[in-house]
């Protein structure tokens, strides 16, 4: 099935076109009022892991939004958003459409939170325009590089990816994102993430593959910031257990372990998330 037959899931209702010719479609939680919102001054930016799109964070949508802005990105090569040709998609190349994405819209000063890819993501923006951030947190993500056996793994999906395709690597993949133990529970929620892999180009998924593979260590960048850092965790996590979440803390920096939850949190223990973002908005509130 290539991605022209898959019906996107995704939760953008909007589109800019960066200076670098990316096409990058994105949520707005207060879209059709400019984003003014009565009572509403904090933004906070919410990056996708990997074969995600923005529609990962729909389940936490309705608890966050009464108190945010929320503005989520499909990431290049994910979702409604282009896929350039770049061999590969550093972390750094995804910092700057982000960053590019903010300057449009005229945000100066956000939270960003970052799941998995989206925690890589968010460091290296962290380092490269940590003025433009008020906090920043990791979600089911972690500071440290890959292992040469996480490398090693890498490799394996981009050979696999060009062997089988999108749909059938996403379909492997997603199952082990969730807890074990809710396996049959959530077999609607495990469907739709599926659903949403499908929507990932190849040229994507394999050029994020090998961005993840280069990435460097930047648990420095959390422990020698003065944000406030929020690093949230899974009980049940198979793929980033949870002393590789929290491998890295500064003076601000708030710990969250989610139990009954794996990789995919927002999905699993929506309210627990929801609760834990809330809580570290109003700490970098005072």
């Amino acid at each position: 099935m290539s991605r022209e037959e898959v019906t996107v899931q995704s939760i953008a209702q909007r589109k800019l076109r960066l200076n670098n010719g990316v096409e990058l479609a994105y949520y707005d939680s207060h879209a059709e009022d400019g984003g003014a919102a009565d009572g509403i001054a904090d933004v906070v930016v919410l990056l996708h892991g990997y074969c995600g799109s923005s529609a990962y964070w729909e389940p936490i949508l309705d608890e966050l939004e009464p108190s945010v802005r929320i503005i989520a990105p499909d990431l290049r090569g994910h979702g409604l958003s282009s896929s350039p040709g770049d061999d590969t998609y550093t972390m750094e190349l995804y910092a700057d459409d982000i960053a590019s994405m903010l300057i449009q819209l005229q945000i100066h000063n956000a939270i960003m939170l970052g799941h998995s890819l989206g925690g890589y993501i968010t460091l290296a923006f962290a380092q490269r325009y940590g003025k433009k951030l008020s906090g920043f947190g990791l979600i089911h993500s972690t500071s440290l590089a890959d292992s040469d056996a996480a490398k090693q793994n890498r490799d394996k999906a981009v050979a696999a990816l060009q062997t089988d395709g999108v749909e059938a690597f996403v379909g492997g993949l997603i199952p082990k994102l969730f807890a074990p133990g809710n396996a049959e529970a959530m077999e609607g929620e495990i469907e739709q993430a599926i659903r949403i892999g499908y929507g990932t180009s190849l040229q994507g998924a394999i050029a994020t593959a090998k961005g993840m593979k280069a990435r460097v260590n930047r648990s420095h960048v959390i422990e020698s910031s003065s944000l406030p850092v929020l690093l949230v965790s899974g009980e049940s996590d198979q793929l980033i257990p949870k002393e590789s979440t929290f491998a890295a803390v500064n003076a601000a920096t708030k710990q969250v372990s989610l139990a009954g939850a794996g990789h995919m949190g927002m999905a699993e223990q929506p309210k627990e998330m929801a609760s834990a973002i809330l809580g570290f908005v109003k700490q970098i509130r005072g």
